[in-house]
């Protein structure tokens, strides 16, 4: 399997967590559990990806795996996923709102 995809996979597992973490911490903001993980998803793949273009991912291979691109799927696709379901909740919050 061809690098990105292994990140891009990576990412998204790793923003469902985040989001789903972020829910339960952020009660307030939550989306309900299945909403947390696909809004942290979403985020994990797009802000990983963002991130893997801008700070790159070729140090450390080990073995044939990327350990640093790994890594740096792991946090960058969790803490977007995170973000991305503090954001939706955010707004989702403010249109309820009106």
């Amino acid at each position: 399997m061809e690098s990105w995809m292994t990140d891009l996979i990576v990412q998204v597992i790793a923003g469902a967590l985040g989001g789903t973490a972020a829910g339960s911490v952020l009660k307030d903001l939550s989306l309900g559990k299945p909403g947390d993980a696909i809004s942290g998803a979403i985020g994990g793949g797009v802000i990983g990806q963002i991130l893997n273009s801008v700070l790159g991912g070729d140090a450390g291979a080990v073995g044939g795996l990327d350990v640093g691109s790994l890594v740096q799927s792991i946090f960058g696709g969790g803490i977007g996923g995170a973000i991305v379901m503090a954001i939706i909740g955010v707004l989702r919050n403010a249109m309820m709102k009106r």
